[in-house]
């Protein structure tokens, strides 16, 4: 069973940085970020597999990165803006294509959820 846990969540001002963590169980997997705020969709954000894949709405300030292990995924997040407050997942697939790397459903593994939230 694979088990991904979440962390880096917090409280930051407009114009901040923080950076999130998920750590997984077992082997090697397309990684996924998505947040979702009330009253939304689960938004995609970012992804990491072979390449790394963004929403336009954080590219240039959002980074996905994975450590050497493959073990823990990290999103770095700059430049934050308070329309970036959500509870942020991670999530997790064995194999997925760039097509259904930005859907949520394609994704198996779901982390329990880490709130940002962005004050102006």
């Amino acid at each position: 069973q694979v088990q991904l846990v979440e962390s880096g969540g917090g409280l930051v001002q407009a114009g901040d940085s923080l950076r999130l963590s998920c750590a997984a169980s077992g082997r090697r997997y397309v990684m996924g970020w998505f947040r979702q705020a009330p009253g939304k969709e689960r938004e995609f954000i970012a992804a990491i597999s072979f390449g790394t894949y963004y929403a336009d709405s954080v590219k240039g300030r959002f980074t996905i990165s994975r450590d050497n292990a493959e073990n823990t995924v990290y999103l770095q997040m700059n430049s934050l803006k308070p329309e970036d407050t959500a509870v942020y997942y991670c999530a997790a697939v064995e194999a997925l294509n760039g097509l259904g790397i930005r859907t949520p459903r394609s994704y198996d593994y779901w982390g329990q959820g880490t709130q940002v939230t962005v004050s102006s």
